[in-house]
């Protein structure tokens, strides 16, 4: 359906406008995979919208309305939406949902409303949502659930209600009558009491119970309530030393594996009787307890079936060699942020079956062997310390260790010995320390490490085999240090190593000059080189392309280059016949040269972006023409005027052009048209301009079905002046479509109406077009006589204007008559007119050189043209002149109804003195004596007898 773009930029400001079978976004987002299915996930979030965004693609199945200012949601916010499986409408302003509101969704699977402001669950709120499952109403102000409000979620696994303001366990009646309910999570309300009388019967199912964070003074628990329970929270509960715990049977929780007593306040005397009631537990967190005695409660709380313990945040400055002896069994041992500063070598002597131990940000400086009786461990956690020094013997008979994170110490030298003997070890991280060199660390392994970290260290330099023995390895991080010197072979010896992270150093050209840096590392298939000091002066062919080892890389990272890379060498990319994702931003380019991507022709993603294109010819079409297969292009803050070369450069699978931030002013139909597949265009912050020349961009943006344009409403113009400012949304461009339909109609139209007039003239105002010509001319000449001469001494006495027919009458009775008789001179055609002369000149000169003018009136006069001619400029003469200058002579009778056609005639003759000559037998000498006193008349007689309308 097609609606104008003002029309939607007024609707909401907008957001969606849907197609039948596409959609159009203009402040949301939409991800889709590259092969679209029809499912889309549409992002409103952060927007500040203050009302649910309206229509949403009905093929939505995604959406994210999350972080904007929406106060309620109507009975009409989600009508169509039957696809959406996911909605997130959280971090909003919600006091209000209307009955039924929700209806529609009858496919929603998950439903966020937390950080909001409801107060009450009503009983028609989720009606409709048969198929939901997870629920999230946490962060709201909700003091009542009214009954029967889950009554229609039979599917519902998960409902998380914390922070809100519900106080008692009556209130959730509705909630514990969900058949299938798993996960429940009630922390931080307003639960004092825990009491299961309050539950009206055995709730089967769950699994998860929350309960954290609530001010409890009683726990009762007379009935098993919770068959299946697995999961308890109750940190941050018990808060008094008066508080109630009662368990009637210790099998009634004889089901939960994981319990959460942290940060409670838990007298010695109860902890025996809290321990018994949990008599299957094997993960234990005992954070922050009040008044914590370790060997006390680690004696109540290591029981058989006890595996995991988390001790964090209880102050145990020292580990002693006793303190973990009831707890031989733990396989998972948490002592974060005790403050820790000393371990005795026999400190985890009982602790044998240790798969996991995690000291992290404690204060330890050194190991002191202390790590040797743990043989099965696997997991070893001292990030967040302060060790300088690893002895040979710290990491002595840990061969199963397989993750290592000794991050964030200040550890500068690593002896080669340290991790001989981890020969399982497969992620080392040794990040954000004070290393200076690893010559020589690496020499005996380990050799299945698969990920070493090293980046923000003080390394200066690699030198030739540094890693050789690390065969195994996969992912290397050298980030953030000081590397200058990069010598051949440097990584030789890597054969397996896939990502190779060097961001952030001192690498220059010279570095990379050798072609052998990266010598021995087939496999790579990442490598980032961002942020470094590498510059070219020109675009000139480099000698030794630097990655021409590299034939597997896939992703190449060259942007922020802190010299500004400034040229990139033709050939700089050779060798690199796998790359796909090519990261070349914020490197002031100006311009690249053709051959730059010849070596690439698998590349699918170009960053180009902050980069200095201002430069029309700084992008060809012929620069792109080797990487067809292109569908994703940034260009981003690159001072762009036009994308033009987009025309040409046969980019048929570009899927996602992005262009912000430029001075583009134009978006013309053959870009679009040359970039069939694209599914995503960004091209906010640019100079449009806002007349017609956009007016084909600004209709497709509202009309595709297959691209989206991102925050089109954010798009402003900055031409012309007077609209600067406004946005482009709500230019009006159907003011600018030329309706050749109805262009067509109206000439057609015209045609056969003009047809119409010209024949309807034709046929009854034929002599009056005629008449009104002529009398045209006679004016124009009427004028010209005028201009010519003035005088009033005239040539003749009379010009006779007849026609050629009655030229033997003339020469044989009116001449003789006339001349001969009367002595009177006369002007006629055959005798005085000038030869050469014009003929209209001729009439003209012969009407106003004479005295009168004698129309002698025959059919056939009426007929010929100069006839006509001659009567019009002696007509012009009599009305201009107002004298007796005009004799009409009819020598055939005429009725008047014949003179019709002759308007001018007919009107003289109803005014003017007019003879008629007699008949054959009739006495002529009448005729003769009134034509002679006619000629014969002064300019000053009366009118009433020159224009008697009578004989004379």
């Amino acid at each position: 359906m097609r609606q104008s773009s003002a029309f939607f930029f007024i609707l909401n400001c907008c957001v969606l406008i849907t197609l039948i079978d596409g959609f159009s976004l203009s402040n949301c987002t939409i991800y889709f995979p590259f092969e679209y299915t029809g499912h889309l996930k549409v992002l409103c979030n952060r927007m500040s919208y203050w009302k649910i965004p309206s229509p949403l693609p009905h093929n939505t199945v995604n959406l994210d309305i999350s972080n904007n200012a929406i106060h309620q949601i109507d009975e009409t916010d989600f009508i169509g939406l039957s696809n959406l499986i996911i909605l997130n409408i959280s971090h909003n302003r919600i006091s209000e949902i209307h009955s039924n509101a929700l209806s529609d969704l009858t496919n929603l699977e998950e439903l966020n409303l937390s950080n909001n402001k409801i107060k009450s669950v009503t009983t028609n709120l989720f009606k409709g949502l048969a198929n939901l499952s997870h629920l999230r109403l946490d962060s709201n102000y909700l003091e009542t659930i009214e009954n029967q409000s889950f009554a229609t979620l039979s599917n519902l696994r998960f409902v998380n209600l914390t922070n809100n303001k519900l106080k008692h366990l009556s209130e959730l009646h509705s909630v514990l009558q969900v058949p299938h309910l798993q996960e429940l999570y009630l922390g931080k309300n307003g639960f004092s009491v825990f009491n299961s009388s309050d539950i009206p019967s055995a709730f089967f199912g769950l699994k998860k119970l929350d309960l954290s964070r609530n001010p409890l003074t009683v726990f009762k628990m007379m009935e098993n309530i919770f068959p299946d329970l697995e999961y308890l929270d109750l940190s941050s509960c018990f808060q008094t030393k008066t508080s109630d715990w009662l368990i009637l049977d210790k099998a009634f929780l004889n089901t939960v594996k994981t319990v959460n007593l942290s940060r409670n306040q838990i007298e010695v005397n109860q902890l025996d009787y809290i321990m018994q009631s949990f008599p299957s537990v094997t993960w234990m967190a005992l954070d922050g307890l009040k008044g914590f005695k370790a060997e006390i409660f680690l004696h109540k709380a290591c029981s058989p079936s006890l595996r995991g313990l988390h001790l964090e945040d209880n102050k145990l400055s020292v580990l002693n060699d006793h303190m973990f002896r009831p707890c031989a069994l733990l396989n998972e041992l948490h002592l974060r942020n005790n403050g820790v500063l000393r371990m005795y070598k026999s400190s985890f002597n009982h602790l044998v079956n240790l798969i996991e131990l995690r000291i992290q940000k404690n204060s330890l400086k050194q190991l002191n062997n202390t790590l040797q009786v743990l043989p099965n461990l696997r997991i070893l956690d001292l990030h967040l310390n302060s060790i300088q020094n690893l002895d040979c013997s710290d990491f002595t008979n840990l061969t199963q260790l397989r993750h290592l994170y000794l991050h964030r110490n200040r550890i500068v030298t690593i002896k080669a010995c340290v991790f001989k003997d981890l020969g399982n070890l497969e992620e080392l991280i040794l990040s954000s320390n004070r290393v200076l060199t690893v010559s020589g660390t690496f020499t005996h392994g380990p050799q299945n490490l698969q990920c070493l970290d090293l980046n923000n260290n003080k390394l200066g330099a690699i030198q030739n085999y540094n890693f050789k023995a690390l065969n195994s390895l996969e992912t290397l991080r050298l980030a953030d240090n000081q590397i200058l010197n990069i010598y051949p072979y440097a990584f030789a010896g890597l054969i397996n190593l896939t990502d190779l992270h060097l961001a952030s150093n001192k690498i220059t050209e010279t570095s990379l000059r050798n072609r052998d840096v990266f010598a021995g590392t087939p496999n790579i298939k990442s490598l980032d080189v961002s942020c470094n000091y590498i510059s070219y002066e020109s675009q000139e062919e480099l000698q030794s392309p630097p990655f021409i080892h590299l034939s597997e890389l896939r992703v190449l990272k060259i942007n922020s280059q802190r010299q500004n890379l400034n040229h990139i060498p033709s050939n700089f990319l050779k060798g690199l016949t796998n790359l796909k994702d090519f990261y070349a931003g914020n490197l002031n380019i100006e311009s690249l040269h053709v051959d730059t991507f010849s070596y690439t022709p698998k590349l699918t993603y170009l960053d180009l972006s902050s980069n200095n294109l201002v430069n029309r010819d700084a992008l060809t079409p012929k620069l792109f023409q080797p990487i067809t297969g292109l569908n994703k292009i940034t260009l981003g803050k690159t001072h762009l005027k036009s994308l033009d070369f987009l025309v040409d450069a046969n980019l048929s699978n570009l899927t996602i052009l992005r262009a912000s931030m430029n001075e583009l002013q134009l978006i013309n139909q053959k870009i679009i048209q040359s970039l069939p597949k694209l599914k995503v265009l960004d091209l906010q912050n640019n100079s449009f301009t806002c007349d017609c020349s956009n007016a084909w961009f600004i209709d497709w943006a509202f009309k595709k079905n297959k691209t989206q344009v991102l925050y089109l409403n954010r798009y402003e113009c900055r031409y012309p002046l007077s609209l600067s400012g406004k946005s482009l949304a709500a230019f009006n461009a159907e003011s600018c479509n030329v309706n050749y339909d109805f262009i067509c109609f109206i000439y057609s139209s015209s045609i056969v109406f003009l047809t119409l007039v010209i024949s309807f003239i034709y046929h009854f105002l034929k002599w009056q077009l005629v008449y009104a010509y002529y009398l045209f001319l006679a004016f124009l000449n009427d004028k010209k006589r005028k201009q010519i001469s003035n005088h009033l001494d005239f040539q003749y006495d009379a010009f006779i204007s007849y026609n050629a027919q009655e030229e033997p009458w003339v020469l044989e009775e009116l001449v003789p008559k006339l001349e001969d008789q009367h002595g009177l001179r006369l002007c006629l055609h055959h005798r005085d007119f000038q030869p050469g002369k014009a003929i209209i000149d001729n009439i003209v000169d012969a009407i106003y050189n004479s005295r009168k003018t004698v129309c002698l009136i025959t059919h056939n006069y009426l007929k010929s043209v100069w006839c006509s001619q001659e009567i019009q400029v002696a007509s012009f003469r009599l009305f201009d002149e107002q004298e007796d200058v005009l004799v009409l002579v009819f020598l055939e009778d005429i009725p008047m109804h014949q003179l019709s056609p002759y308007y001018q005639m007919r009107k003289l003759v109803k005014k003017q003195t007019y003879l008629q000559r007699p008949k054959p037998g009739e006495d002529t000498q009448a005729f003769w004596q009134k034509l002679k006193i006619a000629l014969e008349t002064k300019e000053n007689m009366e009118d009433t007898q020159i224009l008697s309308g009578k004989d004379v």
